[in-house]
């Protein structure tokens, strides 16, 4: 009797940043949303294009292509939000990664993955799992949980919680005059 081995396929989602094939594990992908609108937030870095109410919830928008040094994203017809689930130092936030488009769901397994190269990518391979192989075309394979920094993490994570109307208090209230 002839031992086969099983190999696991893992989903993930596919989307595209200045023509370049980029892939999400679908586990970490909340959903997609249509570009419409954000609201810009004062005093982010410029990779943090502003924030989307998706429900009730304020969502931190990230444009990858800036996060990556590629230019930023121009909205056309195609442009979408990947709302995900990132997880830090225990803490789980959630934003939005902006792109050129949103493709397809795919599976992949462990051997359709070869390791980052040193060379030939134009972001930094901390935040790249690997190299996935698919039809003959490559996709970069993200690590969501290392795209952004700790302390990138922090700034978005405040600025989900920050409550919209909050407002500065002043620290000593002036008794009313007689």
């Amino acid at each position: 009797m002839e031992e086969q081995t099983v190999q696991e396929m893992t989903q993930y989602l596919t989307f595209t940043i200045s023509n370049e094939s980029y892939a999400l594990n679908v586990s970490n992908v909340k959903e997609v949303q249509e570009f419409t609108s954000l609201t810009k937030v004062p005093r982010m870095p410029d990779f943090m294009r502003g924030i989307i109410n998706l429900r009730g919830s304020v969502v931190p928008v990230i444009d990858l292509k800036m996060k990556f040094g590629m230019g930023s994203t121009e909205k056309d017809i195609d442009t979408s939000i990947i709302v995900t689930e990132v997880t830090m130092e225990g803490e789980t936030v959630t934003m939005g990664l902006l792109t050129d488009s949103v493709k397809e769901v795919i599976e992949l397994n462990d051997s359709e993955i070869e390791p980052t190269p040193y060379i030939g990518t134009k972001i930094d391979t901390a935040f790249i799992k690997g190299m996935g192989k698919k039809d003959d075309n490559f996709l970069i394979v993200l690590d969501i949980d290392k795209v952004l920094t700790i302390s990138e993490i922090s700034m978005v994570s405040t600025q989900e919680k920050a409550e919209p109307q909050e407002k500065a208090e002043p620290q000593e209230k002036a008794e009313p005059q007689e």
